[in-house]
This record gives structure tokens, sequence and C-alpha cells, in this order.
């Protein structure tokens, strides 16, 4: 295989700079192009490194530094070289071209972590784990994708998997050796554990959404009447004054949209337009607006105002959300109360009494947010499904786990089981990369920068 050299630090100026080098001539690759002072090369062991000058053939490019990690003991689990510089686009990419002029080619999208899996240092799923990552924009989902990272999906599919190939041993020993005093099939035994594994699969698969949502955020309309706060709680969330502010109603006539991250949640709010009705064509379209964003929204946040009573435009609005996902957020606690909280209470699971002002009872807010969206109930050591290729996996393990099961129940052919039993084993192994396609690998990697 060849060796390859990309810069594994993103473009642009920084302290530092990053070429990785990785494949059988990486060290012969390190001393065409780096001189160590007072140090041999051939002499380091792995995880070690040394100071010296970068050159390219007669010319110095930079200063810096040579680390060397020795295969197997490597990421890609081949000899890998890391010569950091000073972090100038020039200057890296003059680095990266005296490697390659040395005998490297240039590394592919995720090229690094591809070699990984076929050296056997990661599973498919733990690869796919290395770009969320490093895509992470919250806390919650960078945990959930670092115990990724450790396997955490990839042994919990192993041990379906074990428990399905031992289904899949008795099956066979009573298939090919009926004269050999193999005992016969234990049918109960048999629906018991494959109503354990469609239980097991079905709960994996209802992760999906949950890890979908850490990922990509949470889309969050924030609706409610005209001056009920909806724009000072946007602002209070944001950090600083994205919505503009006034005691005039219908200040806000467009969406506002901002992403926040708040206790390791990304949030996608859109502050929309007051709900009312009005004789402004301009305000008008700004409701419409907003009746579109809250249609698409995974969550809704309701907000009224403590200090009025309920209106007619709050009813409609109560109605408009009966079947939606949504936080009802009673504003302006420090004034007088007015509204009639029996009538929100009817109409919402979660309510929320906070002043967005004065920053009073957030922390409740940010709690009915993650218990809105189930993010509490995820287990990351438990293994999430994190896209849509392993979610596909296991709805096909999961069908054909069904098959068998229905199969096992009527009483049909042990053969037909077996068939059954063995294609859901398939498609975990699909799952883990231990049963997949160069067309699958090479689609997974496409989503990886180069360098990583």
């Amino acid at each position: 295989m060849s060796t390859i050299a990309a810069i594994a630090t993103p473009s642009g100026k920084g302290g530092m700079a990053v070429i990785r080098i990785s494949g059988d001539k990486a060290i012969s690759i390190a001393k065409k192009v780096f001189v160590p002072f007072n140090r041999n090369i051939d002499s380091m062991k792995g995880y070690e490194a040394c100071y010296g000058n970068i050159f390219n053939e007669e010319k110095k490019l930079d200063d810096g530094v040579l680390l060397i990690f020795k295969a197997p003991h490597s990421y890609t689990g081949e000899d890998v070289v890391e010569i950091s510089c000073h972090g100038g686009e020039l200057v890296s990419k003059e680095v990266l071209q005296s490697c390659i002029n040395a005998g490297a080619i240039p590394a592919g999208r995720g090229e690094f972590t591809k070699r990984a899996l076929l050296n056997g240092k990661l599973s498919l799923t733990q690869a796919e784990a290395v770009i969320d990552v490093i895509n992470a924009e919250g806390k919650q989902f960078l945990q959930t994708a670092n115990e990724q990272k450790s396997g955490a999906l990839f042994k919990t599919t192993e041990k379906i998997t074990d428990e399905l190939l031992a289904i899949s041993a008795q099956i066979s020993a009573w298939i090919d050796y009926p004269d050999e005093d193999t005992p016969p099939v234990d049918m109960n035994f048999i629906q018991s554990q494959l109503k354990k594994i469609n239980a097991e699969l079905d709960k994996l698969l209802k992760s999906y959404e949950t890890g979908k949502l850490m990922r990509d955020g949470i889309d969050c309309a924030i609706v409610g009447k005209p001056n009920a706060g909806k724009s000072t709680l946007m602002n209070l969330l944001s950090g600083y004054e994205k919505s503009i502010v006034t005691d005039i109603e219908g200040t806000t006539r467009d969406i506002v949209e901002e992403v926040v991250v708040i206790c390791g949640i990304v949030l996608r709010l859109a502050d929309c337009a007051g709900i009312r009705q009005t004789d402004d064509i301009v305000e008008q379209i700004g409701v419409k607006k907003m009746k579109e964003k809250l249609k698409n929204s995974q969550l809704a946040i309701a907000v009224f105002d403590s200090s009025r009573e309920i209106s007619q435009d709050d009813i409609e609005l109560i109605k408009s959300l009966k079947d939606k996902n949504c936080i009802a957020v009673v504003n302006k606690v420090d004034l007088p109360l007015k509204i009639d909280m029996s009538i929100i209470k009817q109409g919402f699971s979660r309510v929320v009494m906070i002043s967005a002002k004065n920053n009073h009872n957030v922390d409740e807010f940010i709690a009915s947010v993650k218990q809105a969206v189930e993010i509490d109930n995820l287990d990351p050591s438990a293994g999430f499904i994190a896209n849509e290729r392993q979610r596909a996996c296991v709805i096909l393990a999961k069908q054909r786990v069904e098959s068998a099961l229905n199969a096992a129940v009527s009483d049909v052919s042990v053969d037909i089981l077996g068939i059954e039993i063995q294609s859901a084993i398939e498609h975990l192994m699909s799952l883990s990369g231990k049963n997949i396609s160069d067309e699958i690998i090479n689609q997974v990697f496409e989503r990886f920068c180069v360098g990583k």
C-alpha cells in the first residue's frame, strides 16, 4: 500500500500546523524532509519526538518537531510520522509538497481513518464516530460520539450478533449432524431469545431520533402573542441582543434565527412574529411565516404573558399546539399575576414559569427542553444509531429477526428459521463493517475531511 501524506490541521493562519504521513515508507520519507538536531531518526522509538529543521531538497522551509508512531501501535496501524511546523498556509503547504516530492502521495478524504479500519484498529461504527467527534457542536453529542468512538455501538451489536450466532449454531448442529445424538432444537428457548433480541434492536432503533437531535440540533419555534417576551427569551438564550425588544406590539415581523448551545444541547431557535389579528400586511406575512416555521419545528416554545389575562389569540394558539411537542413558558412572573394558570396547565403537559428579563428560573426551562426531546433518556455507553446507514442495517436485521420469530411460532421448517437468523447476522455484520462492500466504505469516508 502506498504511503500517504496530508495536512491534518485546519487551513488558515495559526500557531502550528501538522503534516501527517502514513505507510511503509513514512520514516524514510521523513528522513528526506526533516533533519533533527543531534539526533538520528533511525534510532528513535515509537512515541518519541525530536526538534529539527524541515527541508525541501536543499532549501530550508521551517524548523519544527517530528513525532514517530511505529506500526502497529499507531492510529492507522502503519508507521506514522507527524511533522509540526509553524501554522501559516504557505509553509504548511510547502512542507506537504516536500513530503510528496520525497515519495508520498496526497491522502484522500478520511484515508487515515480508512486505513485504521482496514488494518483492524477501528470498526466501521467507530470510524463513523470520528467524524461525529470532529463535527460535534454540543457537549452531550460530543460525549456520545466519544463513547461511539470507544466502541459503544460496536459492543452492543456484537452482543446481539453473538446471541443470534448461538441460536444459529444450535440449528446448524441439529441439521448437519442428525445421526449423532444431537439434541433437538429447543423452540421455546429460541422463541424466548428472539423476542429478547427483537426488543434490543427496537431499543437501538429508538436511539436514532435522539442521537439525530443531538447531532443536528433541535429546531425550536418561539411563538406567542406580541409583547409576551419572545424576543427577550431569545436574547437571554443567545447571550446578546439578537432580537429587537420594545414595548410596541408587532416589533418582530420576520423570523429571527440563532443557533445556541445551552448545557451541551444545540438549539436552533426561531423568534417568530407575534400571533394576533392584524390589518398590517407586513405583519400578516410574518404571522404566515411563523405558522410555516411552527409546522416544521421539532419543538414549540409557547410564551405567555403572566401579567395579562388570557385572550382569544392565546386560546387559538393553545388549540394550534394541541398535537405538537411543546413547552409553555409563562413569562414576566416578576409582575402581578393576572393569567389564568388553569387554562395553561390544561393545554400543556410541560409548563415553566420564568422571568426572561430577570433571568429567573431559566434552568428549569432548560431541564424541560431536555425532557421534551428525551435527550436525558439516551445512555451514551449503550451505543446509539448515528446515521442512516446504521439505521438501515438495524431495520433490516430487525425484519429478519421478526420473520424468524414468526417462523418459530408457526412451527415451520427449521431450515427456513436458520436462513432468517443468518440473514439478520449478516445485516448486523454490515453495520459493524465485518461484511461490507468497498462502495459503502467509500461512501462513509466521503463525509471526512482530508487529513483525518
